[in-house]
């Protein structure tokens, strides 16, 4: 049922999907979907949440092997690849539901808070990550930790990877190393 609720809001979006239609494409009775899901807000929490995560187990980001070996590398360069790497590896799998949820959050207030809690999520693992990066390695001068969060949590966002990688055309790859060289410039002034 999520499978073929995520093809089909891919390919019509948040609000050109219904219930009836993720049933058909389920191959399932309608009250199939509402009895697992109760509505198309939920199905798409559990997507995303499923998605991101790369697996169904309930745990947290932050407890996450990438997090851990981020936090635990050995230079802030090392640790900024596995931030990236693990960027380009969720949005390789949930890049375009990512959008859904986006445009889907402008314009439904059903929607909007799935998108906010993803946003702060995100932010809160940015935070972690950059505190960490600043206890190996002091800032560049004038670069406050506030200001490191942000960077980290701007280029490393699901907007820019769509837009470089979706819209323009860029590969993950290339926009993986453009990245990590824009985070190596800002956050530890390397080129």
């Amino acid at each position: 049922m999520l499978d073929a609720a995520l093809r089909l809001f891919i390919e019509h979006g948040y609000n050109g999907t219904t219930i009836d239609s993720i049933a058909r494409e389920a191959k399932v009775a309608v009250q199939t979907i509402y009895f697992n899901f109760g509505n198309k807000q939920t199905i798409l929490k559990e997507l995303v949440d499923v998605r991101v995560a790369g697996d169904d187990e309930p745990v947290p980001t932050l407890e996450r092997q990438w997090v851990s070996d981020a936090i635990r590398a050995e230079d802030v360069s090392t640790q900024l690849r596995h931030q990236v790497a693990a960027a380009r590896e969720i949005y390789e799998r949930v890049g375009e539901l990512l959008e859904v949820l986006r445009t889907a959050a402008s314009s439904n207030e059903d929607v909007a808070p799935l998108w906010a809690r993803n946003k702060q999520q995100r932010f809160e693992v940015q935070a972690q990550l950059m505190k960490a990066l600043a206890e190996k390695r002091p800032l560049p001068p004038g670069l406050t930790l506030d200001r490191a969060v942000d960077i980290a949590y701007g280029l490393l966002g699901p907007e820019m990877y769509h837009l470089l990688v979706t819209e323009r055309g860029w590969t993950s790859q290339q926009w993986a190393d453009w990245v990590h060289s824009a985070l190596c410039h800002h956050l530890i002034g390397e080129r």
